[in-house]
């Protein structure tokens, strides 16, 4: 079996949930994508192995695996990408290249704390969240000097 799977079913199971047929090929579909893609694109593909596939079912299965964390919504781009550190309780901030549309994820940036103290000092607990930065990855900055 695929490890990246193998993990996400282990952490999905120790939440008393599961990595069902369905979830483990949309989420197959997002991994072998090695990036960015959106809804509508994944269904296309789904649609090679399930005929029957329509819309509906792609976004709740989308929604499940955002919800558990293993998955992250790209709002910018209206698409979806897997969390490299799912497993591991985190807050990430996405790097979101505006010419490539590439996405990196950084984990708990030094100046997260600092900004779970003031939401805390103004008496909001932060659960999660999806913080986008928008400029050049390092690849579009060297094309464009």
């Amino acid at each position: 079996m695929d490890a990246p799977l193998d993990t996400a079913e282990s952490w999905l199971a120790a939440r008393g949930e599961k990595l069902t047929e369905l979830r483990r090929e949309v989420l197959s579909l997002l991994l072998a994508s090695h990036g960015p893609v959106k809804a509508y694109d994944l269904l296309a593909a789904l649609q090679k192995q399930r005929p029957g596939a329509s819309p509906p079912t792609v976004y709740r299965t989308l929604d499940f695996l955002v919800a558990a964390g293993i998955v992250h919504r790209i709002d910018s781009l209206q698409a979806f990408v897997v969390c490299p550190s799912f497993h591991d309780a985190h807050h990430g901030v996405l790097l979101v290249c505006e010419r490539c549309h590439g996405v990196e994820e950084i984990d708990n940036p030094p100046w997260m704390e600092t900004l779970r103290s003031a939401l805390a000092t103004g008496g909001f607990a932060m659960s999660r969240h999806e913080l986008e930065i928008k400029g050049l990855c390092r690849n579009c900055q060297e094309i464009a000097a």
